[in-house]
């Protein structure tokens, strides 16, 4: 009899988890890396929000609370989505997890059955495929290429749907391409979307207030408000107010899909940490004007980064709308060889022979479904883009 279960064999670890830590076993023995993998702004999280994680440790606010999130936090979330996105919802069709990932992966483990399918646009965040596949589900990879700038076309999500289909994974701006779908082109999707009425959409919206170029969010149940009840809107505040490792993810829907993950929360995690849930109260009800000038500083290393890849030979990268990656294209680098010798066959022997020769760690693009290509996180400091793309030109100039 096998230790392990066998819904692990269908799943393999995060690649961008995985890029991470060699990054910082290199910088630990010494070597000189710099590190593009994690999703993670460099910013820290606004003084207002720490000083309101004090306040509630020191008024005691340290205890188990509700398995899926105190009364405030929920109520701040409801504001949130009226403010916001022009969407009412009670507290009761809100739940709060321990980060997006989590209440994403409760979504999934609470409406999957074995054969269900599950739309993924490719390029995708690494964790959506086995989130589906742990659940018992089939993703269902349509791939979204360079020359439709990364987006799915309506067409292909008709042509991706069958009587099996039970959700659609959307996620705009997108991780790992930072590309948006304006609110025309997510009206065309939800369009088809109405043609079938079995589909459920799962939207991951956390990179909501982080756009550039005057692009306007949209999210799919305000575009299509026919889809309310079809819709799970997912969010956090991790990545808009810098709070990564606060753990705090939240989603509003129906309310039978909300009583699902609760059950599922309230038997394996219960509730997120008492005291980011008072963080993010502060972080939604509080000022938001740092958010723009935070950005700024976002755009500028776009157009940074953007510049100096695309002056890289073999590398076509285009300028996202949002999020802070890149996702440069680099089929003119496949089939050399590099400087020290080794074989560029695809996308992760470049990221891999990057790593080892000019020490910048990116991750490598089948990771997120699409080849040949590499995701650059671009949360760092001007300085560390700068050494980093000037390393990338080297690297790609040296190849033979």
């Amino acid at each position: 009899m096998s230790l392990l279960s066998k819904a692990l064999e269908r799943v393999k670890p995060s690649p961008t988890v995985a890029v991470t830590q060699k990054a910082r076993e290199l910088k630990a023995a010494g070597v000189d890396v710099i590190s593009l993998g994690a999703g993670e702004p460099d910013f820290d999280t606004p003084q207002h929000i720490k000083d309101a994680a004090i306040d509630a440790i020191n008024r005691g606010e340290t205890k188990y609370t509700a398995p899926d999130g105190i009364p405030e936090l929920k109520n701040a979330i409801c504001a949130k989505f009226a403010r916001d996105n022009n969407l009412g919802y009670t507290p009761a069709q809100v739940i709060v997890g321990t980060g997006g990932k989590q209440v994403l992966y409760n979504a999934l483990m609470a409406t999957l059955n074995p054969g269900d399918e599950v739309i993924i646009p490719a390029p995708y965040w690494v964790s959506y495929p086995d989130m589906v596949r742990l659940a018992g589900g089939e993703p269902v990879i349509v791939e979204c290429g360079i020359e439709q700038g990364f987006k799915l076309t309506p067409e292909a999500l008709d042509a991706a749907i069958t009587d099996k289909t039970k959700w659609f994974i959307f996620n705009s701006p997108s991780n790992p391409t930072g590309a948006g779908y304006t609110a025309d082109e997510l009206k065309q999707l939800t369009d088809v979307l109405l043609k079938h009425p079995h589909v459920y959409v799962l939207t991951d919206d956390m990179y909501e207030h982080l756009t550039f170029d005057g692009f306007e969010f949209a999210t799919p149940a305000q575009v299509e408000p026919a889809l309310y009840d079809r819709t799970l809107t997912v969010n956090g505040v991790s990545k808009t107010y810098a709070m990564t490792g606060w753990r705090i993810g939240y989603a509003a829907g129906p309310e039978v899909i909300i009583g699902a993950m609760r059950k599922i929360q309230g038997q394996s995690t219960t509730n997120p940490c008492s005291v980011s849930q008072w963080a993010a109260v502060e972080a939604l009800n509080g000022p938001q004007d740092f958010i723009p000038a935070n950005n700024e500083m976002f755009k500028r290393r776009r157009d940074l980064v953007v510049s100096m890849l695309n002056d890289s030979d073999g590398v076509t990268c285009p300028t996202p709308n949002g999020a802070f990656y890149v996702y440069p294209n680099i089929a003119g680098c496949i089939g050399k060889t590099s400087k020290g010798g080794r074989a560029i066959k695809d996308d992760e022997s470049f990221a891999t022979a990057l790593l080892e020769e000019e020490g910048v760690a990116v991750v490598f693009g089948a990771a997120f479904g699409l080849s040949p290509n590499f995701r650059i996180s671009y949360a760092a400091s001007d300085e560390a883009l700068k050494e980093a793309c000037l390393r990338i030109q080297r690297f790609c100039a040296g190849l033979s």
